[in-house]
């Protein structure tokens, strides 16, 4: 690495060599000096590492040249050929008509008859109020007696808001993740609704209770499913740490959080214990604890192996990173999976760049004589050790067409909330992140079904559900 004008590795490995041939030195001064070696190396190294080949977060990479570390593309800008557009077309039954009648004073004198007219239109929006006033009829009988139509079962109260109101606000704090005050704000502001903190929490409440049922189903069919994406982050709850644990796939999401991390909390959510599918995820190794196959992501790799290929200099990293981009290309231009002749001529070169890793970059470490404990391990060659021990989960993408190369969807359905802790900071509580987790799961499961947020929260409200929800 290099920092400035000053090359650390050259200067690390020439101190080393000056400390070992000085027998001046008392034992004690050498050991504070690799000591604080190793400090400046990791130090050193700490500083380079990025979201290109760490699992830095893009948001926290430093000053950093958008789109540098991308393959430019020789396409244009703009939608390419045989992209479907979009573009604003007229509606059938405008809601408002206005006639504009010719101004006959600016015509030359004569007869005219009408024969027809040209259209144009302005789509536009307008947010008002809309108050419905409910008037049940009484009618009273000969000897005084009083009979009164009946309410519609919704309204219940002299005054209440409406399944509108509830939807607007569900949707703009769970969905578009918005805080409380600013909900208030802008109903206020622009419709002359004024709502407390507590009436906005009682909706979401309301919708937590509506989804019992949805939350059993969502997680029964997770754990029958073939292929499972499974995931988790930390988030704060009321200052203190906890984990927000991810299960889904193309069409469902299930989100839920823990104090814990590792298999007390999977086992609480009971779906991987019953899972027998292929469960792809990144390596924590909890989820080795369950029956089910596995399969690794391999965009981790990817970043692992760019660090030492950039950072620690190891060309059997380049040559491995290489070679797992190249069969994925192989593997889409194939429609899913590979032939078998092809699969062993790959498995072959991979076995082979990790065996001439083991004998010339990265041989396993000594046995340091009269020392106990665990032979420390370099990152390299940890890497090599997990891509050699588990390779067929690494490379289960090759001949399954279920499998996928990475575990982008599972990290996909996390992202938006770590959108939600960047914009409040923390839950206030465990029932606001227990209520958040389970109308996301349910929103989330909507939008991979083509319905919309805004239309699911109004079937919820109206005691339904989608259709794809066929068995609850």
């Amino acid at each position: 690495m290099t920092l400035n004008p000053i090359n650390i590795q050259s200067v690390i490995q020439e101190t080393e060599a000056l400390v070992e041939q000085d027998q001046s030195l008392a034992p004690a001064i050498k050991t504070a000096i690799r000591l604080l070696i190793t400090i400046i190396l990791l130090l050193s190294r700490k500083f380079k590492l990025d979201s290109h080949n760490s699992s830095t977060p893009p948001s926290a990479d430093g000053n950093r040249e958008k789109g540098s570390k991308k393959n430019k593309s020789d396409k244009k800008p703009g939608g390419q050929k045989g992209h479907q557009g979009y573009r604003i077309e007229k509606i059938s039954n405008p809601d408002r008509i206005e006639f504009i009648a010719v101004d006959r004073r600016k015509l030359p004198k004569g007869i005219y008859r009408e024969v027809g007219f040209k259209s144009r239109q302005v789509i536009d929006i307008e947010l008002h109020r809309v108050v419905t006033e409910y008037r049940a009829q009484i009618l009273e009988d000969s000897q005084g007696n009083r009979y009164q139509a009946d309410f519609p079962e919704r309204v219940k109260t002299d005054v209440q808001y409406g399944t509108g109101v509830k939807v607007h606000t569900i949707y703009m704090s769970q969905f578009q993740l918005l805080p409380y005050e600013r909900i208030q704000d802008q109903l206020s502001d622009q419709v002359g609704v004024c709502l407390s903190t507590g009436t906005l929490v009682q909706f979401n409440r309301e919708a937590y209770q509506l989804l019992e049922q949805f939350e059993i189903w969502v997680k029964k069919q997770l754990a029958l499913s073939n292929l499972l994406h499974v995931d988790e982050t930390g988030i704060n709850i009321n200052k203190k740490r906890y984990w927000l644990h991810n299960a889904s796939n193309s069409t469902l999401t299930y989100f839920y959080p823990h104090p814990k991390r590792g298999s007390e909390a999977m086992d609480e959510i009971g779906i991987l214990p019953l899972f027998q599918g292929i469960a792809c995820h990144d390596h924590w190794k909890p989820y080795f604890k369950y029956s089910c196959e596995h399969a690794l992501c391999n965009a981790h790799h990817l970043r692992e192996l760019t660090y030492l290929e950039e950072i620690d200099h190891q060309n059997w990293a380049k040559e491995m990173r290489l070679l797992l981009l190249t069969i994925k290309k192989s593997v889409d231009l194939a429609g899913g999976s590979l032939s078998p002749p092809e699969v062993n001529a790959f498995k072959e070169q991979y076995r082979k760049i990790l065996n001439q890793a083991e004998q010339t970059e990265c041989p396993p470490p000594q046995k340091i004589e009269k020392k106990r404990g665990r032979i420390k391990k370099t990152k390299a060659r940890n890497l090599l050790e997990r891509l050699r021990d588990f390779e067929k989960e690494i490379l289960r993408f090759m001949e399954d067409p279920l499998t996928p190369f990475t575990n982008n969807q599972g990290e996909n359905d996390l992202r938006m909330t770590k959108v939600q802790q960047k914009i409040s900071g923390c839950f206030r509580s465990l029932e606001g992140a227990y209520m958040f987790c389970r109308i996301r799961s349910y929103l989330s499961t909507c939008r991979k079904n083509q319905i919309s947020a805004t239309d699911a929260l109004h079937l919820l409200f109206q005691g339904k559900m989608p259709d794809f929800v066929l068995d609850l």
